[in-house]
């Protein structure tokens, strides 16, 4: 069976969300990389996660955008975290961060967060790359 013809039709790709998997899943993604490809330090790279105000392009602005859709799946943002190993600049702190800022500050119910990570990747600076994904379950 050809793996295309499982997908086809239920799964699209749009602006918002960032990928939809009809009756299961709306998803957000972010890219979290201190280090650029040149592996200079990136500038304002973790505002892509915490900038919270409503209406920008950040995960904190990507959970209001997914309640807001009005749509019958599930809801989740997706960060995918590109770092040294072991990590110059540690994405720790940044994903605690989202995490305060959704809970306390913008009242979004977030689900667990689950992690996945992948080691000994071959680019020189962005060595291991981890997957952070919280389901955004509704406004407190």
């Amino acid at each position: 069976m050809n793996s295309k013809n499982v997908y086809q039709g239920k799964v699209e790709t749009r602006r918002t969300p960032d990928l939809i998997i009809k009756g299961s899943w709306a998803l957000e993604f972010k890219i979290i990389r201190p280090y650029g490809d040149n592996g200079k330090e990136a500038e304002n790279w973790s505002v892509n996660l915490i900038h919270p105000y409503e209406g920008n392009v950040s995960a904190l602005g990507d959970c209001i955008k997914l309640l807001r859709l009005g749509i019958p799946e599930k809801k989740a943002v997706v960060a995918i975290g590109y770092e040294h190993d072991p990590p110059r600049i540690p994405i720790q702190p940044l994903l605690e961060s989202f995490e305060i800022l959704a809970e306390k500050i913008m009242k979004i119910e977030l689900g667990p967060r689950e992690t996945e990570n992948r080691k000994n990747l071959i680019h020189p600076v962005h060595q291991q790359l981890t997957v952070h994904a919280w389901e955004v379950c509704g406004l407190k």
